[in-house]
């Protein structure tokens, strides 16, 4: 394996985009792998056996086929889940009619009407089975597909063969055709504690764990809900599968309940609790009816329902069977908790929104602010006339001075209460700060910030250009200096020369009398601008001479 892995052809190298979950189509088996020669792979037939392998494997479908087949699969699984809820409430139906015929005394159980609609109950049964089976079926080869899985049986975990097993456990409760009944002993709370005795079909038994088929309504809900069935949900579910944890949000039933408390609160509370107080009714009346007249009436019972779903409890109509106190105590609790839901929606609904918290703050800090400029008049008038009444009158009348001073005291203690009020109410209206304010603050703050920033570079490179200019100025001035010293030199040996050959006479003393003013000009001019040296020629007495 070693020799063939090196060579670049052998089957002992791990190749790119191989799933280590695939089994069949892509890794050959331990005998395949193996030459003729002595059980050792051979090196000559290591690059045919290779490509032999390849071309009779399968080839594994690409992703745009992968994708077409998990939407095909999507639709096949939301059409079978609505067939299994059709047959599950379609057998729940047919279950409460035989019963309440039964209970009418129409027929009997051996009658031909009683076995007709308990086959039907049966045969909805036997496909309702068969659908489920379908269903995770069809999660299995989605979970293939999602992990590019070439067998089913990596997808069957003990939680999914848990979960499918207790569905087929529940599913298949049903009340069989035929005449079945047990003696069912109880105690009459209601009578004295009196034993009562009563033969009672096992179909009461069957009948009432087919309730729990009423899961499939939640399964019909995340499948047809739009945060399930859109693109682009679907789009991130399928990312956060393949590409790891992209988002932290999983699709589930417990996610799309929550979506829909958020979006019709009392919608959903009014169908689920309408739908408890049936089906609680229904059932605790056919856990009582065979012992306790008073149960086989099903207001009776809906009374009794309603009292101990609202935790009040009257005691007028008691279970006496232990079927019917579990079903109370289940029916108490659930009622505790919408209950606390229902209050949770309701003040929900009554709380002031953003917009109504803004509107009512500042229609409080105006009624505060007319209230503050009446108190604070209030303090000054009272203060006039408490110095008008003791200062600008001849008799002081202490009656009217107490009285003014009492209403000074009220109109201060009124100043502080309102400035108290407005302190309280610019508490609150800091504890409701509008986000989208805030953020619009913020970001005009770093955008002028940024534009600040922007400006300090701009003057910043302005700078650094003229610092620029300035350096290769310097750098030019040794070479200038050194030119307007030469020149200057060169000009001093001249005069020299020319003082020195005209001595004698007096033509050639003007001269020089009127050439050397010029030439110690020029010399002054170039020391103190070398610019200028620059330009003048470099032999300064040919120009005197010439001139």
């Amino acid at each position: 394996m070693k020799g063939t892995g090196s060579s670049g052809g052998g089957l002992g190298g791990e190749e790119a985009g191989i799933a280590l979950v695939g089994v069949h189509s892509d890794y050959p088996r331990y005998t395949e792998e193996r030459g003729l020669g002595g059980g050792h792979l051979c090196k000559g037939n290591s690059l045919g056996s290779s490509s032999n392998l390849n071309l009779s494997g399968k080839q594994k479908p690409n992703v745009g086929y992968r994708l077409g087949r998990r939407k095909a699969l999507f639709e096949k699984r939301k059409r079978i889940s609505d067939y299994a809820l059709v047959m599950g409430m379609f057998g729940i139906v047919i279950m409460v009619i035989e019963n309440e015929l039964w209970g009418a005394g129409v027929y009997t159980k051996t009658s031909l009407y009683s076995i007709g609609l308990k086959t039907l109950i049966s045969v909805s049964t036997v496909i309702l089975l068969g659908l489920i089976v379908a269903y995770h079926a069809l999660e299995v080869q989605l979970f293939m597909i999602d992990n590019c899985a070439d067998d089913w049986r990596i997808a069957m975990t003990w939680q999914r063969i848990s979960q499918i097993s207790m569905e087929l456990g529940i599913c298949a409760i049903h009340p069989v055709p035929g005449q079945h009944f047990f003696l069912w002993q109880t105690k009459l709370a209601n009578k004295g504690g009196e034993l009562c005795s009563r033969w009672v079909p096992y179909d009461v038994t069957l009948s009432l764990p087919m309730f729990l088929r009423l899961y499939l309504i939640c399964r019909v809900m995340l499948l047809h809900s739009k945060l399930f069935t859109d693109a682009s949900s679907r789009s991130i579910v399928v990312l956060s599968c393949s590409a790891g944890a992209l988002n932290r949000i999983n699709f589930n039933t417990r996610f799309v309940l929550k979506t829909l408390m958020t979006i019709c609160p009392g919608t959903v509370l009014l169908v689920f609790m309408v739908s408890l107080w049936i089906i609680a009714s229904w059932t605790m009346r056919q856990c009582e009816r065979f012992h306790d007249e008073d149960h086989a009436n099903l207001l009776n019972s809906m009374w009794l329902i309603a009292i101990t779903f609202l935790s009040v409890g009257f005691g007028d109509i008691v279970p006496n069977t232990y079927c019917g106190r579990g079903i109370a105590v289940t029916t108490g609790i659930m009622g505790a908790g919408c209950t606390a839901l229902l209050v949770a929606v309701v003040s929900r609904k009554m709380e002031l929104t953003r917009a109504e918290k803004h509107v009512h703050n500042f229609m409080m800090d105006t009624q505060l602010t007319k209230r503050l400029k009446n108190a604070a008049a209030n303090v000054l008038r009272e203060t006039w006339l408490i110095y008008k009444h003791t200062r600008l009158v001849k008799r002081v009348n202490a009656g009217r001075v107490r009285t003014h001073q009492r209403k000074f005291l009220l109109a201060i203690y009124a100043l502080r209460k309102v400035k108290m009020d407005q302190r309280k109410l610019m508490d609150n209206a800091n504890t409701i700060t509008d986000m989208a304010k805030t953020q619009n603050t913020v970001y005009e703050i770093v955008s002028d910030m940024s534009s600040r920033y922007d400006a300090l570079e701009d003057r910043l490179v302005a700078l650094e250009d003229k610092l620029g200019t300035l350096q290769e100025q310097v750098e030019l001035l040794p070479e200038l200096l050194s030119r307007c010293i030469t020149q200057h030199a060169l000009g001093q040996t001249g005069n020299k020369d020319s003082n020195t050959g005209n001595t004698g006479g007096a033509g050639n003393t003007i001269t020089n009398s009127a050439s050397n003013p010029i030439s110690m000009s020029e010399s002054r001019r170039n020391f103190l601008h070398p610019e200028s040296a620059a330009i003048i020629p470099s032999n300064p007495t040919a120009l005197s001479h010439s001139r």
